[in-house]
């Protein structure tokens, strides 16, 4: 069955990928997929949006490929003829079918977005998600968004600092904070297997979801490791518990070695998503003091009724509500992750309260307003 019709699509999207690996933005683009969907007109007789996916394959578990949309699979074994096919599929589909508008969803296409739309009038808007646009940008990518449309951003802060590093107008900045699913992550009973595999019985635990990579230690696990020595003095009970993987892991095993407290530290490697859940089950609190764009997993906490710590300075700013829904410690400070978590695990603050924690994040961040907030700037 043909899904085409000579009608040009109300929209087209373009994203590096989704579905070939996991991480915040893949997160975020699947949860924007879907609230489309939803708000897509059901009797639609042609195709309201073409996507552009330049690193995803055609043998990918894509759940969004239904009509009315139509995705382009362009992953090519050599960048260059990847970035090719992305340039000719796109530029034929702009030329000959003309789309009332053009979302790019990273700024690494913002570029090649402005070169093929603004000869042809056709307006755009780039998505910001965090720490790739908070530096001074390269003249083309700064250039693409000056002449964009509109701006989309995750967070009041990645806002703010992209605008002032880059000398754009705030007022073209429009905020789609991110989502979480309060069906799936839910609050639960420890499950007694985790408890056992982890060595976690009758411990406080502590728990971050990070990538381990060299290059990321902004998420702060390291930070969290030195805070462990003055937290064992109030509760030698407790373990951290960290959900991640990458080439950083050994140093931070060797960093808890040093500070003798390699027994509190379990590092339990990848965990797929559908098993998150579980995890987040297993902790008494939820420990990042990072620099995010915004912080996905402090939502997914919350959801599950768990209290959250994060960094001070960043986009975290917005899923905890400016510390009303959680606690804001300069994120590079072990004394100050230590008292927040010594705070946390006496459980007297009402940020505590798992239930009430639930309620006031999904009033904000469920997908029901995430889809309304989408028809808005539609």
């Amino acid at each position: 069955m043909s899904r085409i019709t000579n009608q040009a699509p109300e929209h087209v999207f373009i994203f590096l990928e989704i579905f070939e690996c996991e991480g915040g933005i893949q997160s975020y683009v699947k949860n924007l997929l879907q609230a489309y969907l939803s708000l897509a007109p059901k009797n639609a007789n042609y195709t309201t949006a073409e996507i552009f996916l330049l690193r995803d394959s055609p043998e990918c578990d894509n759940p969004f490929d239904l009509h009315p949309l139509k995705f382009h699979y362009l992953k090519s074994n050599s960048p260059m003829l990847g970035r090719l096919k992305l340039i000719t599929g796109l530029l034929h589909c702009l030329w000959l079918r003309r789309p009332k508008h053009v979302f790019c969803g990273h700024i690494k296409l913002a570029a090649l977005t402005q070169l093929l739309c603004k000869p042809l009038g056709i307006p755009y808007t780039v998505s910001t998600h965090g720490k790739e646009v908070w530096d001074k940008l390269p003249k083309r990518e700064r250039q693409a968004l000056l002449s964009a449309t509109n701006i989309w951003t995750v967070s009041r802060y990645t806002r703010d600092r992209t605008c002032a590093t880059n000398n754009l107008d705030p007022s073209k900045v429009q905020l789609l904070p991110c989502v979480v699913d309060g069906d799936k992550f839910t609050p639960g009973s420890k499950s007694p297997e985790l408890l056992a595999r982890y060595g976690l019985a009758d411990a406080k635990v502590l728990m971050t979801v990070a990538r381990l990579w060299s290059g990321d230690i902004y998420k702060g696990v390291d930070v969290t490791i030195r805070a462990l020595p003055a937290i064992t003095k109030v509760f030698p009970e407790v373990k951290y518990l960290v959900v991640g993987r990458g080439d950083d892991q050994p140093r931070l095993a060797q960093l808890a070695k040093d500070l003798g407290v390699a027994e509190q530290v379990v590092f339990a490697g990848f965990v797929p998503t559908p098993e998150l859940v579980e995890h987040y089950r297993v902790a008494d609190a939820y420990i990042m003091p990072s620099q995010e764009g915004f912080g996905i997993v402090y939502l997914e906490a919350m959801a599950c009724g768990k209290p959250v710590l994060a960094g001070d300075a960043d986009g975290s700013a917005d899923p905890l509500q400016d510390g009303h829904l959680g606690w804001q410690v300069p994120h590079r400070n072990p004394e100050a992750v230590a008292t927040a978590c010594i705070e946390i695990l006496q459980g007297e603050d009402q940020r505590c309260d798992g239930q009430w924690l639930r309620e006031q994040c999904l009033a904000l961040f469920s997908k029901d307003a995430f889809a309304q907030r989408l028809k808005y700037l539609l």
